[in-house]
């Protein structure tokens, strides 16, 4: 059975389109051993180490070399748990006029259903430590571990579950790349759409024509311990009902400390392009922290964002979460 790999290139005005074919190779595997009824269990210690995975390359900053080796290692993993891939091979323009070398990466299982379900996350890892309370590493890039690998690892685990136990609907799994690349705070200028590059290129070039699914859920930044899942004001305005339904099956499923049943103000990230140029009803958990100034971790955007801040059993609550959302009718 052959596979087929699309290559998309160019910029957020143009798209040309290429393809090659490759051989699809299926790995006899045995089926999961614990199961929340119909449900795969998620695995913890294999999400961690596909976060840890990610760091060991490095940052992953667009056109660095760890940047380019990550890409082909998500791209593989997706592969092996029998997605079909697509590769958005694109050049974007940065804040500052830098040309990037970016790739949206992304899995399809099931391509042949019309019910979808989009799942993704941003695989770069920012280029600066704006937010550090030393100047110095102000333009050293982060590890990421938490702000980018943690949602990856996540969403690679749900992918291998699949794999091991089949699903009645499509599931499309994004890495969305040059998510971080945004204005620096130092530089104390406008930063609107300068974030969530990759994002806003797909939602214009979706890697389907005229691509639909009923609802999508974005994680970013779900690694930390104790992290709090507020309910985001985006997710609210444009996919209330599916806020609802996924902080009801976590309190359900007793991860209500992580999942908090309280509103807050909207963040810019991935998934306000995809409602807004899209139309695909989509909400984020992300780790909100209403007692900083900017509302996130303490760590955010600093070189404090390294894998000792990884949880296994905040990567338990949410990959459980989101495998019960997608499984359950």
């Amino acid at each position: 059975m052959d596979k087929m790999i699309y290559l998309l290139t160019g910029c957020l005005f143009l798209v040309c389109c290429g393809q090659k074919t490759v051989t699809e190779k299926w790995v006899a595997t045995a089926p999961a051993t614990e199961s929340y009824g119909l449900t795969p269990a998620f695995n913890q210690d294999s999400a961690y180490t596909y976060v840890e995975r990610q760091v060991q390359f490095g940052p992953r900053v667009p056109n660095t070399e760890a940047h380019k080796a990550c890409a082909q290692y998500l791209a593989s993993e997706l592969d092996r748990f029998g997605a079909k891939i697509y590769i958005q091979e694109t050049v974007l323009t940065a804040y500052n006029g830098d040309r990037l070398q970016a790739s949206n990466i992304i899995g399809s299982f099931n391509p042949e259903q019309t019910k979808r379900v989009l799942l993704f996350a941003h695989w770069d890892s920012r280029p600066y430590s704006d937010q550090d309370p030393d100047a110095g590493n102000h333009r050293k890039p982060i590890d990421g571990a938490d702000d980018g690998a943690s949602g990856v690892g996540v969403l690679l685990e749900i992918a291998r579950q699949i794999s091991l136990n089949p699903i009645d609907k499509g599931i499309d799994i994004i890495f969305f790349d040059a998510e971080d690349y945004g204005t620096p705070v130092f530089l104390n200028e406008n930063s609107y759409n300068t974030f969530c590059l990759g994002s806003q290129f797909w939602a214009k070039n979706p890697h389907v024509p005229n691509y639909k699914a009923e609802y999508g859920i974005l994680l970013d930044m779900v690694g930390s311990k104790n992290a709090t899942f507020y309910k985001e004001g985006y997710s609210v305005q444009y996919a209330a009902p599916i806020v609802e339904k996924v902080w009801s099956t976590a309190r359900n499923l007793g991860y209500g400390k992580f999942f908090i049943q309280a509103s807050h103000p909207r963040i810019t990230d991935d998934h306000q392009y995809v409602n807004e140029l899209r139309n695909i009803p989509s909400i984020d958990i992300i780790n909100l922290n209403p007692a900083t100034d900017h509302g996130f971790g303490s760590y955010w955007h600093t070189q404090q964002d390294k894998m000792d801040l990884i949880d296994r059993e905040t990567l338990k609550a949410v990959g459980q979460t989101v495998l019960e959302v997608i499984y359950k009718k």
